[in-house]
């Protein structure tokens, strides 16, 4: 049969042995693809390969030989995926579950992400020039009306407050990054409050 049932602690997954074996250096490959199996197992009543195995992190483990994609459910540890994937000696797998641990363990050390804040004064005539030349990171946030401070000519000149915000990027020594020159512009336009 192109069918193969397995108990994997009590709960029965069904599969084909064309699935089973993507990984043929695999546990479930060598459990029941192989021409006289290598590997001695019992089944039970139902004919089903017993596996005494946690069946909560099998399912992974069966999707990922179904379609070649990592698809952990938010309450499963992914440490357990792992466990799993090293048991049933999945190597590719192993590989993919030990990136997204690296990788989630990277952005969780890097804390909260943390913000800067700057209160820009202009003229209505720089504003345009101000909010469109800003970069490396600075994101215009709130603007501001304090209405018009003096005449320029025939014309009142409206002053304005702009807020802008930037995350504040460490590097991994935890050195704060030097602003870039256009930052400091902005630094500067902002330090005549």
């Amino acid at each position: 049969s192109k069918w193969v049932r397995l108990n994997v602690g009590g709960t029965y997954f069904v599969s084909t042995r064309q699935t089973l074996c993507r990984e043929p250096k695999s546990f479930l490959c060598r459990l029941c693809c192989q021409e006289g199996p290598e590997l001695g197992s019992d089944k039970d009543e139902t004919g089903a390969y017993l596996i005494d195995r946690d069946p909560t992190y099998f399912g992974p483990i069966l999707n990922y030989l179904r379609h070649g994609k990592l698809i952990i459910n938010k309450e499963l540890a992914e440490e357990g995926v792992l466990e799993e994937a090293e048991f049933y000696n999945i190597a590719s797998l192993v590989r993919l579950v030990k990136e997204r641990i690296r990788d989630n363990e990277n952005r969780t050390s890097q804390g909260p992400v943390k913000h800067v804040y700057r209160v820009l004064q202009c003229q209505e005539e720089e504003l345009t020039q101000m909010v469109s030349t800003m970069s490396d990171g600075w994101k215009f946030e709130q603007l501001i009306s304090i209405g018009s401070s003096y005449n320029y000519g025939n014309e009142d000149q409206a002053e304005f407050l702009c807020v802008v915000s930037r995350e504040l990027n460490n590097s991994t020594n935890g050195i704060v990054k030097e602003p870039s020159e256009k930052a400091k512009i902005l630094q500067e336009r902002g330090s005549r409050m």
